[in-house]
């Protein structure tokens, strides 16, 4: 697997540790590019936005009961948290590029099928940041992600329901 580590101002890429799960945020390119291209949005654009909603709004007199003022300021604390944050995840970045074949790692898709089911479940392994149920992105750190990573096709594993605590046997159909 090879993996690129992006830190802020320089970009310098790095090889990620294999344990480091917490303070290095694993992403797809993708998703890199997106929180990249969000960042730059809102350190440029929405910040001037605010910026003239805040002069804007100071011009209509008493701060103290003036709502479209409050709302600007918080509309800036929000966005300078987000600022905030991304510039932390873009910072601990570790960008992996190349998936293991034949075994379920790290930006694999994945499709599998409770025993007893006819229904088969296809997921994406993605960090942490990535992770969208609706879209069928689970990290690599959730219970499902953790018991499929390493996993062949057709190989059988028991997974534990972490809200019951209930074992249910998966097999894996495909991995892509």
């Amino acid at each position: 697997m090879r993996t690129t580590r992006y830190t802020i101002p320089t970009m310098t890429p790095k090889k990620a540790r294999p344990d480091a799960r917490e303070e290095e945020n694993l992403l797809t390119q993708e998703k890199f590019d997106e929180l990249t291209a969000e960042l730059e949005k809102l350190t440029t654009t929405t910040r001037k936005e605010i910026a003239e909603s805040l002069e804007y709004a100071r011009s209509l007199g008493d701060l103290s009961e003036n709502a479209e003022y409050q709302a600007a300021r918080e509309l800036q604390a929000a966005t300078e948290e987000r600022i905030r944050r991304l510039e932390h995840i873009i910072k601990s970045a570790v960008i992996i590029s190349e998936k293991k074949k034949g075994v379920v790692s790290f930006g694999s898709t994945v499709t599998i099928k409770k025993k007893g089911d006819k229904t088969e479940h296809t997921y994406t392994i993605v960090g942490s940041e990535e992770a969208n149920m609706r879209e069928h992105k689970i990290s690599h750190i959730s219970p499902m992600g953790q018991a499929l990573m390493g996993k062949k096709t057709a190989e059988t594993f028991v997974f534990k329901m972490p809200s019951t605590g209930e074992r249910q046997e998966y097999t894996v159909v495909e991995i892509s």
